[in-house]
């Protein structure tokens, strides 16, 4: 009864406008002082313990490497580049686009920011090649959830955090996922230029400009090369990979390409505290409010409520994508893993699912509900950024989310989609 009272409360600080970290923290303390004889001491060791790892130090240098490669050029530098030879195919400068939004995906580990990130650029460049400029706004908006897929995830940083999991080894299994789901995008966007008849399409590849272009472009390139392969290879810890985004990335916007300065180098360290520190009030309140609920027994009693109603994991995992894809219209990302993870994983172990598979698919969710509607965090990105209304986005957006769902449904079937390379 109490847990259902405080579920009905936090949807309703919610739905009144009230900031997830804050609503989180209201409910937290509402349970604390009327309900639990917990120390006060306690809780503030468990807010303090809820951020005390070395895992969640990756979050802020991951935030800040990919700030650094959005103030330089390098979006309008792949799209020339992979454009020089895919303009030959009906779609090709759209497929450059999610080629980039890999690229950005494989630095900062966030959705918001791979939007934010390939959205000024692509919605310039786009519809001077002949695509619409909604087309345009709607693939930066799906292209972008491959951020919390593809290594560095912060999704997975989260929830490796949380669950006591090995973050490499979360990082290796979302590298098959995250490449399914652009090649699937890929063919969806071919598919649809071809039937609408966009993009500029040329001869042949032009392999001059490709060579000229390659070379302006190759530094920036290896950034993820070299993160993905530390991580792969185990040369270095997550978090040590961070902090080498961060020097790699510094040295191309400072040295190589001079598109900040001193200044704006410390103006982009600020923007990253401020992101980082809004990340960290949601996972510190929500880690409060889901060990209160375990306190009160939440977890122990939905674990015997499915062992008792016979639910095998093929139903626990088709009941939880619909809940979660249902939360997904309310709660962002971080907030929907922090008030779920430690209720869901339990259970699923309990069930006999793998951990590292059950995280692939509660990511693959979460990518979901960054373009879902009322909250969708890339759609505000895009609206924004175009001065499209968010109607209009969410119209344009509509026709990729049947392969989204198809990649969720791949993703749910076969477990060794993410475990192949473990």
């Amino acid at each position: 009864m109490l847990t259902g009272i405080a579920i009905v409360l936090l949807f309703t600080l919610i739905a009144s406008g009230q900031q997830v970290a804050v609503a989180l923290g209201l409910v937290a303390t509402i349970l604390l002082l009327f309900s639990l004889n917990v120390p006060s001491v306690t809780l503030a060791h468990v807010a303090f313990s809820s951020l005390d790892s070395y895992a969640l130090v990756a979050i802020p240098f991951f935030i800040l490497a990919g700030n650094l490669a959005t103030k330089g050029n390098i979006a309008e530098m792949i799209f020339a580049t992979l454009g020089s030879i895919l303009r030959c195919v009906r779609g090709g400068m759209a497929i450059s686009l999610l080629v980039a939004a890999v690229f950005f995906a494989a630095i900062n580990g966030s959705s918001v920011a791979c939007a934010a990130a390939l959205g000024p650029a692509a919605t310039r460049v786009l519809p001077q090649e002949g695509y619409p400029k909604g087309f345009a706004a709607a693939l930066v908006a799906v292209g972008g959830t491959l951020g919390i897929m593809i290594p560095p995830s912060l999704s997975f940083i989260l929830i490796g955090a949380m669950m006591q999991l090995p973050i490499t080894d979360l990082f290796i299994a979302g590298i098959i996922p995250g490449l399914l789901e652009a090649s699937l995008l890929a063919v969806a966007t071919v598919w649809m230029s071809w039937r609408n008849k966009y993009g500029i399409k040329t001869e042949r590849p032009d392999w001059r400009e490709f060579g000229k272009q390659s070379r302006k472009s190759g530094p920036a390139l290896l950034l993820p090369v070299f993160i993905i392969g530390g991580i792969y290879f185990g040369v270095m810890t997550p978090t040590e990979v961070s902090g080498f985004a961060v020097v790699y990335a510094a040295i191309l916007a400072l040295i190589v390409y001079r598109t900040i300065d001193l200044k704006g180098f410390w103006e982009t360290s600020g923007e990253a505290v401020l992101q980082s520190t809004m990340i960290f009030m949601v996972v510190m309140a929500g880690s409060l409010l889901a060990f209160l609920l375990t306190r009160l027994g939440l977890t122990t009693e939905l674990i015997n409520l499915v062992q008792s109603l016979g639910i095998d994991a093929f139903t626990f995992l088709i009941v939880t994508n619909v809940i979660l894809l249902i939360l997904g219209c309310v709660f962002d990302g971080v907030s929907l893993i922090i008030l779920t993870a430690p209720v869901l994983f339990p259970i699923a172990t309990a069930l006999g699912i793998n951990p590292i598979h059950f995280a692939v698919i509660m990511t693959a969710l979460v990518e979901i509900a960054t373009i879902t509607p009322p909250v969708g965090l890339n759609l505000f990105v895009m609206s924004q950024i175009t001065g499209i209304k968010l109607e209009g986005i969410v119209k344009a957006v509509i026709r990729f989310y049947g392969v989204r769902l198809f990649a969720l449904v791949l993703i749910n079937t076969f477990p060794w989609l993410s475990l192949a390379l473990l």
